[in-house]
């Protein structure tokens, strides 16, 4: 008798479920940030995506399958699908926020992520930074470009070029024009002589009254700077940076840390 009476449960609720009362009857596409409003996303690829999997009624909808086409469509970085009693589906569509354009000609989102984008459309928010470096290493650009614009700010400055070369050697291009050149993270830690490099630049830029063309930051014991239009005949850099500049202080410092020492300094 229970069972029976289970069995007879579940198909009055099967019955139910498929009643046209519980057909679907409007998707609710919305900013997943209420005062962040869609910028970049296409609604109508957005309705065209969405339509194409909208299979069954209000409860046998597959969530996760009208998510994943959302999230298929560019500039959509995450999907968030729910049932609004009775008749209705609510999208919550977060967007990828470009601050760079790879290598590649793909775009980096502000969570080091890489997607595929019209670059005109992510350029009309402003100028993108340059990022550069082996498959895979994104995230890890993004980070220390993130490091370096922490860490510059007191000289008020900010990297608009980060480049991580196939050989795990760091440079980047300032605001300014100024070529940091930071080799590998071994030995004495970048940020570290990042660190010494921004302690020491008032002083250093006051005395030289000139401009800076590059800082080779690889030495363990000081750093050493090139002035615009300098011969440049140093080696390049096992990382793929190159390092030519005068010394920053009387004494002589250590080779660099990647052992590409400059083959010629211009006094």
């Amino acid at each position: 008798m229970a069972l029976a009476g289970v069995a007879l449960a579940m198909a009055v609720v099967a019955w139910a479920i498929q009643r046209p009362g519980f057909a679907l009857q409007a998707v609710v596409v919305e900013a997943s940030t209420p005062a962040e409003p869609l910028a970049h996303v296409n609604r109508a690829l957005l309705r065209s995506a969405g339509a194409s999997r909208l299979k069954g009624n209000f409860f046998t909808v597959d969530l996760g399958a009208v998510r994943e086409s959302f999230e298929q469509v560019p500039w959509v970085r995450r999907a968030q699908v729910r049932r609004i009693w009775p008749n209705t589906l609510r999208v919550a569509i977060e967007e990828h926020e470009a601050i760079a354009i790879w290598h590649d000609g793909r775009l980096v989102n502000r969570q080091g992520e890489l997607f595929a984008a019209n670059v005109a459309e992510a350029e009309a928010d402003g100028a993108l930074l340059e990022f550069s470096g082996p498959p895979g290493s994104e995230g890890e650009v993004t980070k220390r470009w993130q490091a370096l614009r922490e860490q510059l700010a007191p000289l008020a400055v900010a990297p608009e070029s980060v480049t991580l070369s196939s050989r795990w050697a760091w440079s980047a291009r300032l605001d300014n024009g100024t070529v940091l050149l930071l080799g590998r993270e071994q030995g004495m830690p970048i940020a570290d002589r990042v660190a010494r490099w921004v302690a020491a630049a008032p002083t250093v830029q006051t005395r030289l009254n000139r401009e800076i063309a590059s800082v080779d930051l690889r030495y363990p014991n000081g750093f050493a700077m090139r002035a615009p239009g300098a011969l440049d005949k140093a080696p390049a850099d096992r990382g793929g940076a190159r390092a030519t500049a005068k010394p920053a202080s009387p004494s002589r410092p250590a080779p660099p840390q990647d052992r590409s020492t400059p083959s010629k300094r211009s006094q």
